[in-house]
């Protein structure tokens, strides 16, 4: 099936595969993060969201333009980085919106913003890095 498939979009395929390995190494090292400061000690959820925000996003970068993305698009500029810290930024608005939406305003839990950080956000920043960071 894969070998009737044409060359870009097998190239799109691993690169989704790469993608959600790293990412899914990223997110879960995020989750952990947010799970340890608003679950485990108890501190303000919003806390946890912008620490998680910042581990992901060193480790997010070396990784995606490393591995996840490295036969997709030119060289990597000071304007690779800044398109992806714009990325970023919006992943952690989503999360932020996520810890808002199903924690502050429907009093869901602690746990509740795990979900989509883990399946909406990620498809989202897919998307973003693929068509406009790393093109």
């Amino acid at each position: 099936m894969l070998s009737t498939l044409p060359a870009e979009r097998k190239t799109m395929l691993a690169q989704l595969a790469r993608f959600a390995v790293t990412g899914a190494f990223v997110t879960a090292l995020g989750v952990g993060v947010y799970a340890l400061v608003a679950l485990a000690l108890r501190w303000e959820p919003q806390l946890g969201n912008f620490l998680a925000y910042v581990v992901a996003v060193a480790t997010g970068y070396v990784m995606h333009s490393r591995w996840s993305f490295r036969d997709h698009g030119g060289e990597r500029t000071k304007g690779t980085q800044l398109r992806f810290v714009v990325v970023s930024m919006i992943s952690y608005a989503l999360n932020s919106f996520w810890v808002w939406l199903l924690f502050s305003r429907l009093d869901l839990g602690r746990a509740a913003p795990i979900v989509p950080m883990l399946f909406v956000t990620p498809a989202v920043t897919f998307v973003l890095n693929r068509q406009w960071v790393f093109r």
